[in-house]
């Protein structure tokens, strides 16, 4: 979900993970949710607080209507109910969807640069023929 590859998770970043994870929150619960594991203040999180949640959540320090506790819940898995073997497949399956919603997201971007690459070319047909143009209207 660090989009930005800064290795922390920002405001908008968690925004998109909550969503996808089926669990919108308001501007002012996002922020919520980053104040309360943010030991640095810097507004973000980073991988040490992001852990922190399921070290609060198994400590039953999350508040109860917390968005932290939704994303901790969420992203659980009991090994003891489920086994190894679910829990592999509960991870394989988080994976697959997250490498499918990507998959869209890169042929989004491949029609973005094909466009870009089309008008470009475009110009430089017009740059071309207002060249020859020029040769023949002098």
């Amino acid at each position: 979900y660090d989009s930005g590859q800064d290795g922390y998770i920002d405001l908008m970043e968690l925004k998109l993970m909550m969503e996808k994870l089926g669990a919108p929150q308001t501007h002012l619960g996002l922020k919520n949710m980053i104040k309360e594991v943010d030991e640095d203040f810097d507004g973000k999180l980073s991988f040490r607080e992001f852990l922190l949640i399921f070290h609060k959540a198994a400590a039953g320090e999350l508040e109860e209507d917390s968005g932290l506790l939704t994303l901790a819940k969420l992203s659980e898995i009991d090994v003891s109910i489920e086994g190894v073997k679910g829990a592999k497949n509960f991870f394989e399956a988080k994976v697959q969807a997250l490498s499918s919603a990507s998959k869209f997201e890169a042929e989004i971007k491949a029609e973005q640069d094909e466009r870009k690459r089309e008008e470009e070319e475009r110009k430089n047909r017009r740059a071309a023929f207002r060249e020859l143009k020029s040769a023949f209207t002098q």
